[in-house]
């Protein structure tokens, strides 16, 4: 087999692989059909109201995800995702029935995006622990690279099919789709073999302080860090795609619903050539996920220049490309240098980083659309990831004492040579117990292996 699909080869894996893929498509579609609706239906063009729906659907993430963490690596995951599941196709079949019956308004939208981002808050620590358990652990990082490539191509599906379903059959219909597509993934997990999969440590579940026990590991591992304050800056101001697609096609291009999904699935394209190659990419690093955001940086701002629809439509697949490199580096090499008791609580915790930064940024990039033009909106997040990538790697060449050379050798590359352990120690001095500095060595070991 392929070193790309090497997990495919798992029968719990391609199960859940083909499972999520369908529920990935409906939920792009949904995506799609509920920007248009409060785009060109309940507002008259309002860049904020959709940035508010953006922001209402991610911010229980900020309040949610570090106890959903420990519920990650407290309880059997399996069940939490079947419950997750099923709340999930609940909301949406509950809003398809809104706006079939014509009783939606803009209140409802904001209800519902607000009750599935508290849903998506706990699903989003337990699926990523969960992928651990259905792959051996030299394949972690190639499971996570197919699973973001099933969530691009159906991001390459999804907005094009909800733009043709809206045109064809209206935005209601979409929403049903989307709560329908979940069974898919409910029988996948019904269906693994328990025998096949590879359980992780659980936490025990009266021992105290396991939040603080997150954040403190977090706080003594710079590279996870690092990578927590590039990824938020970049979400927050950068990956607005929903919202600025939204306004270039209404705004600046004069088309339609079925253009606009157009551009979801043509960004997708370099999303999943992106996910293809994080699969083939056995260790990531820090410096790949530094680098990616300084080319998402990069293309973004090309984007923003694009004069034609057309030429704006090519633009976006680099910008998918650098994006998805720079989530799925980070995904994975948070996951792969982290000790799998403590996996549960620092993956939430990066997920309220990186979801979390949604309710922050999409009401101020809707309103710098609204007040300054569409292409503004993009432009803020093209500056923005310039300078944290810029500032990250200038922090890290000086704290990390690395030596970034250029060569010249079959082809041109850059060498960065690593320190034995990147993560400055506190002095004995200041050690309370052998089991601190236990726990400190730990931390420099795996950030040593990460950076």
């Amino acid at each position: 087999m392929s070193p790309t699909f090497t997990s495919l080869q798992y029968f719990n894996y391609r199960l859940w692989f083909a499972g999520a893929l369908v529920a990935n498509i409906g939920t792009w579609m949904q995506r799609v059909a509920q920007d248009w609706l409060v785009l060109t239906h309940l507002t008259d063009e309002s860049g904020v109201a959709v940035g508010v729906v953006t922001a209402l659907q991610f911010a229980p993430v900020l309040f949610l995800s570090v106890p959903a963490g420990v519920l990650a690596d407290r309880m059997d995951r399996r069940l939490l995702l079947v419950i997750t599941q099923a709340a999930q196709a609940v909301l949406a079949l509950g809003l398809g029935v809104l706006v079939l019956s014509d009783q939606a308004e803009l209140w409802h939208v904001y209800v519902f995006a607000g009750l599935l981002g508290a849903v998506t808050a706990i699903d989003g620590p337990v699926r990523q622990t969960f992928v651990a358990e259905m792959v051996p652990a030299d394949k972690l990082s190639n499971a996570v690279g197919l699973n973001s490539a099933s969530f691009n191509a159906a991001r390459l599906i999804g907005p094009g099919v909800a733009g043709l379903a809206i045109a064809a059959l209206g935005i209601g219909w979409v929403f049903v789709a989307n709560g329908v597509s979940f069974v898919a993934t409910i029988v996948a997990l019904t269906r693994m073999r328990s025998r096949e999969l590879h359980p992780m440590p659980h936490a025990k579940r009266h021992e105290k302080g396991q939040i603080r026990a997150g954040w403190a590991y977090v706080r003594g591992r710079s590279d996870i860090v690092v990578i927590m304050v590039v990824v938020g800056v970049v979400s927050t101001f950068g990956l607005n795609f929903q919202l600025t697609s939204a306004l270039m096609a209404r705004t600046e291009f004069g088309k339609g619903a079925s253009e606009y999904g157009v551009l979801g699935s043509v960004l997708a394209i370099g999303s999943l050539t992106g996910a293809l190659l994080a699969a083939r990419r056995e260790r990531p690093r820090v410096r790949l996920v530094i680098g990616s955001a300084m080319a998402f940086g990069l293309t973004s701002g090309v984007m923003a220049l694009m004069p034609t629809y057309l030429t704006y439509a090519i633009a976006c697949v680099p910008v998918g490309l650098a994006s998805l490199t720079m989530m799925t580096a980070a995904n994975s090499t948070i996951q792969m240098s982290t000790d799998p008791a403590m996996r549960g609580r620092v993956m939430a915790i990066y997920m309220m980083v990186f979801l979390g930064a949604t309710p922050i940024g999409s009401p101020i990039v809707g309103w710098v659309g609204e007040q300054f033009g569409a292409r503004w909106a993009i432009g803020i997040g093209a500056i923005s990831s310039l300078l944290v990538a810029s500032g990250a790697a200038v922090w890290a060449i000086r704290n990390w004492h690395l030596e970034v050379r250029y060569r010249v050798l079959h082809r041109p590359h850059l060498q960065v040579t690593y320190p034995d352990v990147p993560v400055r120690e506190q002095p004995e001095s200041e050690a309370r117990s052998a089991a601190e500095r236990e726990l400190r060595a730990q931390q420099a070991r795996d950030a040593s292996s990460a950076a």
